[in-house]
């Protein structure tokens, strides 16, 4: 439970736009946050549940600070700048872009070559890109390297001039062969100057000076020559779209995609250029948000913090609650206007749902199903203080009709799977059937279920790691009441339902809510769990039922036991048609001295005589 005073200081905090600082016991800045209206924001903190990484942020939280901002843009600026500042440990964050390559280019030496570096450095090189991969950048040297018929060889220039003969990209025309020395180095330094123009976005310029120098070659009737430069302009232009796609960050759209999983989480911006998808960037999160609104917002700021270029339109597929300050800072970061949208319908809005699609089919694929089992569990023992992960969970539940054919249930799971061998029913025995009573048969289940393990009865052995009941406080409480009475002991919850009669929460016998609806993992194995026991409870419920309904009417009737009782059944389909059968009609069913006292039974026994 989080201290009192952190509360009651929470409480104390002004509606106003800024910024909140918790800090550990050693002074640690441990989270950053922004907040609309401080007081609301900060406060949540400290009531109410949440998912067990924010449950485990606020046990280490031991003080906070803010900071009033005049406006929620100035606290989404200053948000960012701490967060950058301190890498707090429980704030979301992407990697940082070393894994993105640049194409380096040694533009001191006498012959610069092209090639991949990790990272830009201050060493007098020009630096292009980031890319998304080394792939990627490899991509973009070996197409320009042939439109241009630059070399790509081991050899270095101008020491090895005239010494060999030019290799066999020279003779297939790949390579305008620099070795030989009577190719003028000024040729060299012609065409590392339009690679230079490409790979700085200026391709247009390059298309302009081409074609000038193609028109004057025609001419002059130097068609070859000519059509060479022309291939070069074709080229080009069929480059500059898989620069588009190659670099970074360089759309005219980007959408943004986010998609909470079970265990994961995954961040996807796909680049759109003219209404064509030409790139995309994925990041997957390993823990599972709380909120994803703020989740996203912030994601989005530290994204374009490390790309090059930002493009003029982001579209998102929900509200972050601060577009308009998203559209502000992203403009003022690229220099340009940046419009950030949640399209409802159209061109974008398929942008957007791509994007979320791209992101759940990444999270789905990269989360494996024990790790879905393996989270769940992981988190139940960190929200209820279980000693160990739950690998045996057992769930009760009973069923009854009024006052007649009262039962109860048990299901397990173990390892997050149905142990359909280790289910188990009762009939309740100790209750009245004029007085129903649930929380009495729960009690009454429970200590049976416990007093089987004491005898060493192997089929109620061993104890779970978890016991569900369900139901609200009350039947939890008898539950552990029934553990006090046998001395035997597990950790026990409730499953309390919403009105959709979906398991919401988890409550102990005190009345203590633990939330699970923002957990989808959470969530589904325990609303499973709460389906299951029910299913197996109503199903055990009506078997009993249809047995009683027998049992009351035909049984005890002489001549007539279980074998023909069940003839009749077959024969009539119900208990309705048998007492509206004629005597002739049981007659052919069964022996006419037992069809005459069945009849005598369900019509009354002036009818017999």
């Amino acid at each position: 439970m989080p201290d009192e005073s952190l509360r009651e200081k929470a409480l104390s905090l002004p509606m106003k736009p800024g910024v909140y600082i918790m800090r550990d016991k050693d002074g640690t800045v441990i989270y950053v946050g922004k907040a609309k209206l401080l007081k609301n924001r900060v406060s949540s903190y400290f009531h109410g549940a949440h998912n067990a990484k924010t449950e485990a942020m606020i046990s280490k939280i031991a003080d906070f600070s803010v900071i009033i901002a005049d406006s929620e843009f100035e606290a989404l600026v200053l948000e960012n700048s701490l967060i950058k500042h301190h890498s707090p440990h429980y704030n979301i964050l992407l990697k940082d872009d070393k894994g993105y390559p640049f194409i380096r280019l040694d533009y001191g030496k006498p012959y610069p070559r092209f090639s991949v570096a990790s990272r830009r450095a201050d060493d007098g090189a020009e630096y292009y890109g980031p890319y998304g991969g080394r792939g990627a950048t490899f991509s973009a040297i070996d197409s320009i390297s042939k439109m241009l018929k630059l070399p790509d060889c081991t050899r270095k220039f101008p020491r090895d001039v005239g010494k060999e003969r030019p290799c066999l990209n020279f003779q297939m025309g790949q390579c305008d062969g620099y070795c030989l020395p009577e190719v003028p180095k000024e040729k060299y330094d012609e065409a590392i100057e339009k690679a230079r123009l490409i790979l700085k976005g200026k391709s247009r310029e390059l298309i302009e000076q081409l074609k000038e120098e193609m028109e004057e070659l025609a001419s002059e009737l130097k068609f070859e020559e000519a059509a060479a430069k022309r291939d070069i302009i074709n080229s080009i232009r069929s480059l500059e779209t898989k620069q588009h796609v190659l670099l970074k960050g360089s759309s005219d759209t980007d959408a943004v995609g986010f998609f909470r999983g079970e265990t994961k989480s995954c961040f996807n911006v796909l680049h759109y250029i003219q209404g064509q998808l030409l790139g995309k960037d994925s990041q997957l999160l390993e823990d599972p948000v709380e909120d994803t609104s703020e989740a996203l917002s912030l994601l989005i700021r530290q994204y374009y913090l490390s790309q090059n270029t930002v493009p003029r339109n982001v579209v998102l597929t929900e509200d972050t609650g601060d577009t308009e300050e998203l559209s502000r800072f992203l403009s003022e970061l690229s220099g340009h206007a940046v419009s950030v949208t949640v399209p409802q319908r159209g061109m974008k809005r398929d942008y957007t749902e791509a994007a979320i699609r791209n992101a759940e089919e990444e999270t789905k694929r990269l989360t494996t199903k024990q790790e879905r089992v393996s989270k769940t569990a992981q988190w139940l023992m960190e929200a209820l203080k279980l000693p160990s992960p739950p690998a045996r969970v057992e769930a009760f539940d009973i069923s009854n009709t009024g006052a007649s054919d009262i039962v109860a249930s048990m299901v397990v799971f173990k390892d997050g799977k149905p142990l359909k061998r280790d289910y188990r029913k009762f009939k309740i025995k100790t209750l009245e059937k004029e007085s129903p009573d649930d929380y009495a048969s729960m009690r009454e289940v429970v200590g049976r279920r416990l007093e089987r393990y004491k005898n060493g009865d192997e089929k109620f052995s061993p104890l779970p790691d978890l016991m569900l009941i369900d139901g609200g406080a009350r039947h939890t409480a008898c539950a552990l009441e029934a553990m006090e009475k046998a001395g035997v002991f597990c950790p026990v919850f409730g499953m309390v339902k919403d009105d959709r009669h979906r398991t919401r929460a988890l409550i102990t016998a005190d009345g203590e809510e633990i939330s699970i609806s923002h957990l989808p993992s959470v969530f589904s194995f325990i609303g499973n769990i709460q389906e299951e026991v029910h299913r197996f409870a109503i199903t055990f419920h009506r078997e009993s039922h249809i047995k009683s309904a027998k049992k009351s009417v035909l049984d005890g009737i002489p001549g007539i036991g279980e074998k023909r009782k069940n003839e009749l059944y077959r024969a009539f389909k119900s208990l309705k048609n048998i007492e509206n059968a004629s005597l002739e009609e049981l007659s052919h069913v069964i022996p006419r001295n037992a069809a005459s006292e069945v009849y005598a039974k369900l019509h009354g026994e002036e009818e017999k005589k």
